[in-house]
């Protein structure tokens, strides 16, 4: 029997769903409810893939992932299959671990952009009318050791923003004095050029006298 295939896109990242309808449930013949297979492919990454279960783990940690970033929350998620941390305020590492021994695991660093679409993918997936959805639990609870929180964006503006005020309130004065400085030389320009006028002007007067 040929399994259904559905496929997802997203830019960078695209989205492989193989499998079955359940007949029993009186089902279309292109549905999917039996998922047998999965694949992820992102331009230039290796190939993700495995089962339905492993689909559930790794939808719920990209989704909690995301939520604590957007909640600005510590950027980090661990699982038995799946580590996800932020390495800057730019690039997510991804940790993949095999349940084989002889398997190491899979290391894959992306940007926001990608994050951003294979949630995309992931959201067309749960939005699609053939295929069954995929329930899953995102965390709430996760481990603090060796992170990268977002909430360093408050301390990092409370070390840059004072030096730059600092900067242009020293601009600013310096302007002032500037301007009255410029101001000053053109009046004492201007008066000594009074001066030389009717210095000037007295003379040619005497002259004609």
């Amino acid at each position: 029997m040929l399994q259904n295939k559905l496929l997802f896109n997203q830019s960078s990242v695209r989205l492989e769903i193989f499998g079955l309808p359940d007949y029993s449930d009186n089902e279309h013949e292109d549905q999917i409810s039996i998922i047998s297979q999965w694949k992820l492919s992102i331009i230039d990454k290796p190939v993700i893939e495995g089962n339905i279960d492993h689909l559930r783990l790794i939808m719920e940690a990209f989704y909690s992932y995301t939520n604590f970033l957007v909640n600005n929350e510590t950027a980090l998620y661990e699982s038995k299959l799946i580590d996800i941390k932020a390495e800057n305020f730019f690039k997510h590492r991804i940790l993949l671990k095999s349940s084989k021994p002889d398997v190491k695991p899979l290391i894959i660093t992306i940007g926001n952009s990608v994050l951003t679409d294979i949630i995309n993918c992931f959201d067309q997936l749960n939005s699609s009318a053939k295929i069954r959805k995929i329930k899953f639990y995102p965390l709430k609870n996760i481990s603090k050791r060796n992170n990268f929180n977002f909430s360093n964006k408050s301390k990092i503006s409370n070390l840059v923003l004072p030096p730059i005020l600092s900067l242009c309130s020293l601009f600013l004065v310096s302007s002032s004095f500037m301007f009255f400085y410029n101001l000053e030389q053109d009046n004492e320009n201007n008066i000594s050029l009074n001066d030389q006028n009717i210095s000037n002007s007295a003379n040619t007067l005497g002259k004609l006298l």
